[in-house]
């Protein structure tokens, strides 16, 4: 059930290598994933603070989430 989240955490996985890596560039790689659920991922992340909480985390239409773990400069599929 977590195939969705694990296809865009490997495809942020390997942009977040890139320099300058920002939310702008996670949300244009998550636009490429047609399984993200916008409206979702939109109240997921309305008390969001990148100061605190990295990076944007991601609902799916399957009902996994691909969150940031800031521990592990990584995403992962919940």
């Amino acid at each position: 059930m977590l195939d969705d989240a694990k296809r865009l955490a490997n495809a942020l996985n390997a942009a977040v290598k890139a320099p300058q890596f920002s939310n702008s560039k996670a949300r244009a790689v998550a636009r490429q994933e047609p399984a993200v659920n916008w409206p979702k991922t939109k109240a997921l992340n309305a008390d969001f603070n990148p100061d605190v909480d990295g990076f944007e985390s991601f609902a799916m239409n399957d009902g996994s989430t691909c969150v940031w773990a800031p521990g592990q400069f990584r995403y992962i599929a919940k």
